[in-house]
C-alpha cells in the first residue's frame, strides 16, 4: 500500500493503528499528496490492491484543522453569582473606567490592552498567493494569532480590511488602535505598506511592526550570525551582500548595517529601492555600497562573504558566480535563486534557502518584549537583540532554533525588553 501511494509522488505522514483483530487490522494513514488530482489517483491505487480495503472516506486534514476557525475569545474571569456580575460589570466596572479616564496608562493593567496585538492585513500580498483579498487572508491571520497565544501568551486579533489605499488603511487602524497594545502589519503589498507603517508610527504611541519586513530581517540575520559562528568568523571580518531590495531585502540590509560588518553591498535593478535603503538606514554605522547597475549582481557576488538573495526570481544565481567559502542564503520561495545543492557544489561553505526562514521565530518575542518594556516603537536595537537571541538558541550546526520551543521566545522577549530599556 505504501509503495502504491509513493508511486504518485506523495509522502507518508503518521501511521496510527486503530484496531487489531484476528481477521484484519485498521490503520489511519496520513498521506501528503502533491496536489488534489493525486488524491483521487492514490485512492484508486489503494482500492485496487488485494487484501486492502478503504474503510472510510479520506479527510483533508488541512481543511479539517481550519474548520470553525483556529482562535476564539475566552473569558479570564468566572462569573458564578450576582456579586461576581456586579464586580465585572455594572456597577463595579464604572470605578475602573473612571480610573482609566484619569490615568490612561492603567488600561494596560486593568484591560486586555497590555497583552493584545492587532494583526492587520488588506489581503493584497498573502504568502505566495498575491492579492487574494481580505476574506481569503483571514485564515492566514488567524494562524499568526494562534502563535502569539501558544508561544508567548499574548492575545492577537486578526483585522482584515476591505481597502487598499495606504492612507485609508492607516486611518482605519488609527481609529481602532486605542484597544490594542501593538499593531502587527501583515501581507500588505509594497510599496503601499511602507506608507502605512510610516503613518501609523507617526500617529500612534504603541509599537508598529511590518512582519514581512522586520520579522523576516530578524530571522535572516539570526541565521547569518549562526553561519558566522559556524565558520568561526566575526561580523567585523565579513562583507555582507544583499541582492533584492523589496520589503524584506531592504529591511535585511538595514538591519545588517547595525551589526558591524566591514561593509554592506547591495543590488536592486530599481534605483528607487536604492534611494529608499539609503534613506532608512542612513544612521547605521556600517558603510553601504548600493547599486542598481546591471552588473550589480556580479558586484555583490565578487565582494561579499555572506550573500542573501530576496529577489523573487527563481534560478537567478548561476553556480559559476559563487565563490569558494561564501555563505549563500537564497530566500525566494518556493524556488530559490539557487538551490542548496548547487551552491554547495559550487564551493559555498554554507547554503540555505527560504524554507528555514519562518517569521514565527521573531514576531511573538518582539512584541512580548516590547509590551513588557512599555516601548512605543520597535527599534533597531530591539531587532538586533532578537536576532542575537535566536542565534544563541540554535544548537549544533543548525542556523536557527526550533520555532515551537517556548524557551526560544521567552529569551527573545527578555532580550528585546532589555534592549528597549
Amino acid at each position: 500500500m505504501l509503495a502504491a501511494i509513493g508511486e504518485h509522488g506523495a509522502h507518508i505522514g503518521e501511521i496510527e493503528t486503530i484496531a487489531i483483530t484476528r481477521a484484519f487490522n485498521i490503520r489511519d494513514v496520513t498521506v501528503l499528496a502533491p496536489n488534489d488530482d493525486a488524491v483521487e489517483a492514490i485512492r484508486a491505487s489503494i482500492a485496487a490492491l488485494d487484501g486492502v480495503d478503504l474503510v472510510a472516506q479520506s479527510i483533508d486534514k488541512v481543511f479539517a484543522v481550519h474548520e470553525g476557525g483556529k482562535i476564539a475569545v475566552r473569558s479570564t474571569v468566572e462569573v458564578r453569582n450576582l456579586l461576581d456580575l456586579r464586580e465585572v460589570y455594572t456597577p463595579g466596572v464604572a470605578r475602573v473606567a473612571r480610573a482609566i479616564e484619569r490615568d490612561p496608562a492603567l488600561a494596560d493593567r486593568y484591560t486586555w490592552r497590555g497583552r493584545t496585538i492587532a494583526i492587520v492585513s488588506d489581503g493584497s500580498r498573502v504568502l505566495g498567493l498575491g492579492d487574494v483579498g481580505p476574506l481569503a487572508a483571514l485564515p492566514v491571520m488567524e494562524g499568526k494569532a494562534l502563535f502569539y497565544s501558544q508561544l508567548v501568551d499574548l492575545n492577537a486579533v486578526p483585522l482584515v480590511l476591505d481597502v487598499h489605499d495606504p492612507a485609508e488603511i492607516a486611518e482605519t487602524v488609527a481609529r481602532i488602535a486605542p484597544g490594542f497594545g501593538g499593531i502587527h502589519l501583515e501581507d500588505i503589498a509594497s510599496p503601499g505598506v511602507y506608507e502605512v507603517e510610516r503613518l501609523l508610527m507617526e500617529r500612534l504611541d504603541v509599537p508598529v511592526l511590518h512582519d514581512d519586513q522586520h520579522g523576516t530581517a530578524v530571522v535572516v540575520m539570526a541565521a547569518v550570525l549562526s553561519a558566522a559562528r559556524l565558520l568561526d568568523r566575526e561580523p567585523a571580518t565579513l562583507c555582507f551582500g544583499q541582492v533584492g531590495l523589496g520589503a524584506a531585502g531592504s529591511a535585511i540590509a538595514h538591519l545588517a548595517r547595525s551589526f558591524g560588518f566591514t561593509r554592506v553591498v547591495a543590488y536592486d535593478p530599481d534605483p528607487r529601492a536604492i534611494e529608499r535603503l539609503e534613506e532608512i538606514s542612513s544612521r547605521e554605522p556600517t558603510p553601504l555600497q548600493a547599486t542598481s547597475d546591471p552588473s550589480g549582481l556580479e558586484t555583490v557576488m565578487d565582494a561579499a562573504d555572506v550573500v542573501v538573495l530576496t529577489t523573487g526570481r527563481a534560478g537567478l544565481l548561476r553556480s559559476e558566480s559563487v565563490r569558494a567559502g561564501q555563505v549563500i542564503m537564497a530566500i525566494t520561495n518556493p524556488i530559490p535563486e539557487i538551490t542548496i545543492e548547487e551552491a554547495l557544489e559550487a564551493g559555498a561553505a554554507i547554503a540555505t534557502d527560504g524554507s528555514i526562514v519562518n517569521n514565527v521565530l521573531a514576531y511573538p518575542g518582539l512584541f512580548k518584549g516590547a509590551l513588557a518594556a512599555g516601548a512605543r516603537t520597535i527599534t533597531v536595537a530591539m531587532k538586533r537583540a532578537a536576532a542575537e537571541a535566536l542565534s544563541a538558541m540554535a544548537t549544533d550546526d543548525a542556523l536557527l532554533p526550533d520555532a515551537l520551543d517556548r524557551r526560544v521566545h521567552a529569551l527573545v522577549a527578555e532580550r528585546v525588553a532589555a534592549a528597549a530599556g
